[in-house]
């Protein structure tokens, strides 16, 4: 994997989730590479050989916190913060580490146990929270669709992990891909180690996007017999799939009394 230098630019930028104002992505790509990442729309390399990190990531995003006041950071907005490279270039823990010194916080979404690494950190930090997104329920699966990630079970033993030494965990089930998914097994596979599981289903809305063409040439390779069932449900919120879904997730929830968040 190329890593290269980025153009400058702002480095902490506003943040559309609840609660959160301000975002950091420690890297400019992500070689994780998911074949449906909304995120490929805006890439500046091919993901697949090259990313991109700041110069002085540190420096610059020191001068960018002092104009605000101590808050909780999101990282995990655009890119993966723990993708292969942050092992050797460390860019996320120097940006964690700068979060508690000048006393902000963090929530993070990752798909990589590397996170595990950087516990000391967060468990310092006052109401830091972990989340890991998951998508498969076996690996074979998964490799078709994000190659480059970690295996599902080493996600979840960081969220155990992180959970242990007392950092708020979460997990992110998505994207959830009709008839590829199976949800309910991934839910009682995360809850023992999680406080709160949000749940998303894969939504396209571009049938000429990056995305969908990775999607359309692994599903027409892997799923012939499946397609002609998935792909309208990829393009429609209001498929049956996603009602019947969702249906059983709510009888989950309630019967089970599960922190989840349905989101289909």
């Amino acid at each position: 994997m190329k890593v290269s230098e980025c153009t400058k630019r702002p480095i902490l930028s506003p943040c559309g989730l609840k609660d959160l104002d301000y975002q950091v992505d420690t890297y400019v790509g992500c070689e994780h590479h998911c074949y449906y990442c909304y995120a490929l729309a805006q890439a500046e390399t091919d993901w697949s050989k090259e990313i991109r990190m700041h110069n002085d990531i540190v420096g610059q995003l020191s001068e960018e916190i002092d104009k605000i006041s101590p808050q909780t950071i999101y990282m995990g907005y655009h890119t993966d913060p723990y993708q292969p490279s942050e092992a050797n270039y460390y860019q996320t823990r120097k940006v964690l580490s700068l979060l508690l010194q000048k006393g902000f916080s963090a929530s993070i979404l990752t798909k990589s146990d590397l996170i595990v690494r950087d516990i000391d950190i967060l468990k310092e930090m006052k109401d830091a929270a972990v989340s890991v997104s998951v998508s498969f329920n076996d690996n074979q699966t998964r490799r078709l669709f994000e190659a480059n990630t970690v295996d599902t079970e080493k996600r979840i033993e960081a969220l155990c992990k992180l959970k242990e030494a007392g950092v708020r965990t979460g997990a992110l089930l998505c994207p959830v891909i009709p008839y590829i998914t199976n949800a309910i097994q991934l839910i009682d596979m995360l809850a023992p180690c999680t406080d709160v599981i949000w749940i998303y289903g894969l939504n396209i809305y571009d049938s000429s996007g990056q995305n969908w063409l990775n999607m359309q040439k692994i599903l027409n390779c892997e799923y012939p017999d499946l397609i002609e069932q998935i792909e309208p449900a990829i393009f429609s919120k209001k498929h049956i799939y996603w009602t019947q879904l969702r249906d059983d997730l709510v009888t989950i929830k309630n019967d089970q009394t599960l922190n989840l968040n349905i989101h289909l």
